[in-house]
């Protein structure tokens, strides 16, 4: 299927690694150019230079406040204009309500909301001047099944999710559509950075019994930014191999 990317200009934030750099490399194979950034200049390079069809990088920090504004606007001015967002950034420590400080929280709340706001700002005019726009945010199955061990994760995407759906009823006249993607586990070095010896007892309570593959989760990025997805607004999309159990 033509996912009608071609040309189109993307910005795809914490893309050296894992699912960032998977939908990345999704995007770049539907014939988008694509513009990422990561927080280590070499690893940036590295990564721009596995995806290819002239990839371009940048170094910031997401950490740091105004970080992810930069990062958009940069891209805009790199490519000339900008169709498609891809919001992203590396999680918070894990910890608990008696463990985690209440210092740990405004730093996880710029880290995974903020930012997303920040790059969200920085964005929408320029696809508002294009009369089409496709933001999509990589948040976490958290957000509808907190995780255990991540309160700090589970706070600030919940906040991101609630301002993503927001956003997608405000800007959807202006032909841009505001989606999000809730990953479960997939075989990443955070996922097992968080859960080290354990992984395997976690595997085993995901229906389908494996990790997923970060491959299958950029596919699914890349559709909602496609031009088959025009009408597909304001959605929050498990990809957890069956974790998630509610009906709605």
């Amino acid at each position: 299927m033509d996912l009608g990317l071609t040309g189109r200009r993307a910005a795809v934030a914490s893309a050296t690694s894992g699912l960032g750099f998977a939908t990345a490399q999704a995007l770049v194979a539907e014939g988008a150019e694509v513009t990422i950034c990561g927080h280590d200049a070499g690893r940036a390079e590295q990564a721009a230079a596995r995806l290819g069809n002239g990839t371009r990088w940048i170094v910031t920090d997401l950490t740091h406040p105004m970080a992810g504004e930069r990062f958009v606007t940069e891209s805009v001015e790199l490519m000339g204009g900008l169709d498609i967002l891809v919001t992203n950034a590396p999680g918070p420590p894990a910890g608990t309500f008696a463990t985690a400080r209440l210092d740990d929280y405004p730093k996880a709340l710029e880290l995974n909301l903020l930012s997303v706001v920040r790059m969200c700002a920085a964005a929408v005019p320029a696809m508002r001047r294009g009369g089409w726009g496709r933001i999509v945010a990589i948040t976490s199955i958290s957000v509808r099944q907190p995780i255990a061990n991540l309160i700090l994760s589970n706070t600030a995407r919940a906040g991101a999710t609630g301002f993503l759906k927001t956003l997608a009823r405000e800007v959807a006249a202006d032909g841009i559509t505001v989606n999000s993607i809730q990953p479960g586990l997939h075989e990443t070095g955070r996922v097992r950075g968080v859960y080290g010896e354990g992984l395997d007892e976690e595997i085993a309570q995901i229906p389908s019994r494996v990790l997923g593959r970060p491959e299958d989760f950029g596919a699914a990025a890349a559709f909602l930014c496609s031009d088959q997805a025009r009408y597909i607004t304001g959605v929050a999309l498990p990809v957890d191999g069956g974790v998630y159990q509610a009906l709605q």
